[in-house]
């Protein structure tokens, strides 16, 4: 198991100034970080991921669709190819960047109402996107982690039977699942027994507490989370994803209207304390 930390609580564009965190982190414990690629050149990220080569960092890439111009699941075939292209740039600077796992909720744009559930015809569309998208992303040794989100961000994909179900039909080995604990609070009849649902295509996890604050410090049972991941044979990425106030327009896409946490280092800190002891002290 490795433990990592979303960048987002800072900043949607890891740029220079932000590079002191990636020191701390690095202090603190954590294997790798979870670097956003929003915007920027594989140039850009090639000067980030020698600056992660240099702390001894790993990473992984956290990303989305932010229109609907570029909608995998879109009617219009312009949209799908959008995407496609937004996919392969993502993979570029992914490539760039040094890492080997990109997730977030590549199926669908983020934010995006249909005003009614998925369709058939929508379900299609994804399948023969994400085959093609994983068939760019293994060209590079990539795998893709497609995560269900709420039905507040999202309709496509909102469960983990849902999403166990659509990656069943994908059956592609560079396109894989993520479970996150903010999401599966809301969704999940069971979030623990959920784990079992998507384990078998399971290849990357958020940890989030259930007000999107320093985990541990609400009610998402962590305990009982290790437990069923290490049941079930879990041994890659354990990501913390949590937002705040740093970045205006950050915080109002991701609706935090008031401090979630003392301050960042209490999340990065605390958090990393949390999975660490928590995954060691998990039966399995």
């Amino acid at each position: 198991m490795k433990i990592g930390f979303n960048f987002l609580l800072w900043t949607s564009h890891v740029e220079r100034q932000h590079w002191p965190i990636l020191a701390d982190l690095k202090a603190t414990g954590y294997d790798g970080v979870e670097i956003p690629i929003f915007e920027g050149t594989p140039e850009h990220y090639a000067e980030l991921g020698r600056e992660l080569d240099r702390l001894g960092l790993e990473r992984t890439v956290i990303a989305l669709f932010p229109s609907t111009e570029m909608n995998p699941i879109g009617a219009d075939v312009a949209q799908r190819e959008a995407a496609l292209r937004h996919m392969s740039w993502i993979v570029d600077c992914t490539v760039a960047l040094g890492a080997r796992g990109i997730g977030g909720p590549l199926h669908s744009t983020l934010g995006h109402f249909s005003g009614d559930g998925p369709t058939a015809a929508e379900r299609q569309r994804g399948v023969a996107f994400h085959r093609a998208a994983g068939d760019i992303a293994g060209r590079h040794g990539i795998t893709i982690a497609l995560e269900a989100l709420n039905r507040f961000e999202c309709y496509f994909l909102n469960t983990m039977a849902d999403l166990d179900r659509y990656l069943a039909e994908v059956d592609h080995p560079n396109i894989c699942g993520m479970y996150d604990t903010f999401h599966v609070n809301i969704e999940e009849k069971d979030p623990i027994a959920a784990i079992a649902v998507i384990a078998r295509r399971l290849g990357h996890v958020h940890v989030s507490e259930n007000d999107r604050g320093a985990p541990g410090k609400g009610h998402i049972d962590f305990a009982a989370t290790f437990a069923a991941l290490r049941a079930v044979g879990y041994d890659g990425w354990i990501t913390i994803e949590a937002f705040g106030r740093a970045l205006p327009p950050l915080a109002a896409a991701t609706r935090v209207w008031r401090d979630l946490s003392t301050s960042p280092a209490e999340v990065y800190r605390d958090g990393f304390k949390l999975i660490r002891d928590g995954w060691r002290n998990a039966p399995g």
